[in-house]
């Protein structure tokens, strides 16, 4: 079985979007209800991460996941993620803040928010509207590989 990056966050905040970048797909956008798996990627539906009683199945499913990737969405800073949250998972987790070209007076504010959650540097700073940041985040990961 291959294995694949995890990718966890709150609503809106990217993931179905950098799973296409990560799957060099286009798949059409849209509310995600289940977990998807792509060529590269297991994108999990924000409700998941939402609902503490899911929490269970985000773990379960990291078992057969190379890396996490953990979101924080840096134009609306929501506090979904629990304390020491990245603490759960045996594989690898990565901090990505996403949408880095909006309300950068939160940058700081999100990184305070990965290390609150147990995610250890480096953190990864996107912007998926005009790929800033990306292809860096995308050297790490596929250089582990």
């Amino acid at each position: 079985m291959k294995k694949r990056i995890m990718i966890v966050g709150p609503t809106q905040s990217g993931k179905s979007t950098l799973a296409n970048v990560l799957n060099e797909s286009s798949r059409p956008l849209k509310k995600t209800q289940d977990i998807i798996y792509g060529k590269n990627t297991i994108d999990t539906p924000s409700s998941y991460l939402e609902n503490p009683s899911m929490y269970k199945y985000l773990i379960a499913t990291a078992q057969t996941a190379s890396h996490l990737l953990i979101l924080v969405d840096q134009s609306k800073l929501i506090e979904v993620y629990p304390p020491a949250f990245a603490k759960s998972f045996n594989c690898p987790v990565l901090g990505v803040i996403t949408k880095i070209d909006l309300a950068q007076e939160f940058a700081d504010l999100s990184i305070q928010q990965l290390k609150r959650i147990g995610v250890n540097e480096p953190y990864f700073r996107i912007s998926l509207k005009d790929n800033n940041g990306v292809e860096a985040l995308k050297q790490y990961i596929f250089s582990e590989f």
